[in-house]
């Protein structure tokens, strides 16, 4: 242990000496994690929005009204032009259109129904969904006020009241900060550790450490070893920015989560020192921790739901490490979850954390025997 020890504290003083690694450990993450935590959202706000309003009643105009308060949607201009709205959706510079019909009021006075079109602009991909969900929604709840009288004396209605669990306000941040932390832990360990071997490869100083009586197994641990110290820095760090900044909740055992995050780096960190073992060069380890990073981040859930994959690729999914560390993360701060809500994903990462630490000692047993 302690030739381990030895030098592990060389490698560690090797990164803090180097202020361009140290920075990329510290600093990048804390910036990227800011950044991507309010670019990567599922809200939809400030919609452009094109309204064709042929009725001009004081009922159409509510409802433009109501929509513009929303502040999903920038009505940006009325037209009474079909062709001038096809054409700005055509140009992009609009996302909806919404057509409000000649009779439109009378049509609700008369028999409490009203024809509405909305134009979504589906190249905008599943945000167009969501915001004609918004549209239809909003024109519902307009349409329901302006009929009290007539809702009550129609046919009996089920009463949906839905309740958001674990986050209540809906708030995107909250749901991405934990999922976009695991992953710039992930890319930040992952790819140093990738380059480490490879650069001792390229200095020259990998034979001088083959002749040494340190044993395989401890060059490998004490190549990860200071490396798994600074990504769970990270991992303080960036909890702190999430929890202060963005209001995280922090509602389960920040040491059963440092616990699992050990767990899971020693996956992480395995698989980027079995890159370093196979590749010569570090601009060869990078290319191939960028092909093996992308993968896991499309595997993961974090930025496309599961559920909606494919069914081979959910099975596909279960292999991947980052998926089940995302999971017991959220699980973790969002819901407060404990270790027997966590045990499945946890013993994943066991298993992960075996085969990967066993592969990269192994690989670099061969090369260097």
């Amino acid at each position: 242990m302690r030739r381990v020890l030895y030098l592990a504290h060389a490698e560690f003083l090797h990164v803090v000496r180097d202020r361009a690694t140290l920075a990329q450990v510290l600093v990048v993450p804390v910036v990227q994690l800011l950044i991507l935590s309010n670019a990567a959202t599922f809200q939809i706000r400030n919609t452009p929005t094109t309204i064709i309003d042929l009725d001009r009643t004081s009922t159409s105009r509510g409802l433009i009204s109501r929509l513009a308060a929303t502040g999903h949607f920038d009505v940006r201009e009325v037209s009474s032009s079909f062709e001038h709205a096809d054409d700005r959706l055509l140009s992009g510079a609009t996302t909806l259109v919404i057509a409000i019909p000649h009779d439109f009021e009378s049509s609700l006075v008369r028999t409490g129904a009203a024809p509405i079109q909305l134009s979504v602009d589906a190249t905008k991909g599943s945000s167009a969904g969501i915001v004609q969900a918004y549209a239809g929604r909003v024109i519902a709840d307009y349409a329901a006020e302006l009929e009290p009288a007539r809702a009550a004396r129609g046919p009996a209605r089920i009463d949906v009241r839905v309740r958001s669990w674990y986050n209540q306000s809906m708030d995107y941040r909250i749901y991405m900060v934990p999922g976009i932390l695991v992953a710039l832990v992930t890319i930040i360990g992952t790819l140093l550790t990738a380059q480490n071997i490879a650069r001792e490869k390229e200095l020259g100083t990998l034979e001088q450490l083959n002749v040494t009586p340190i044993t395989r197994t401890q060059f490998i641990a004490a190549k990860m070893l200071p490396f798994l110290v600074l990504a769970v820095v990270d991992l303080a760090i960036g909890l702190t920015v999430g929890r202060l900044v963005f209001g995280v909740p922090i509602l389960g055992s920040l040491p059963l989560l440092f616990g699992v995050a050990a767990v899971y780096l020693v996956t992480a960190l395995g698989v980027g020192l079995l890159i370093s073992t196979v590749v010569e060069t570090q601009q060869q380890a990078m290319f191939v921790t960028f092909f093996i990073i992308s993968g896991y981040l499309l595997l993961s859930g974090l930025f496309t739901p599961i559920d909606s994959m494919a069914p081979w690729v959910q099975v596909v999914s279960q292999v991947n490490p980052v998926r089940h560390f995302v999971m017991i993360a959220r699980a973790i701060l969002m819901k407060g979850a404990g270790l027997d809500e966590i045990a499945r994903p946890l013993l994943v990462l066991f298993a992960s954390a075996v085969i990967a630490l066993s592969v990269a000692v192994r690989q670099y047993s061969k090369r260097a025997a």
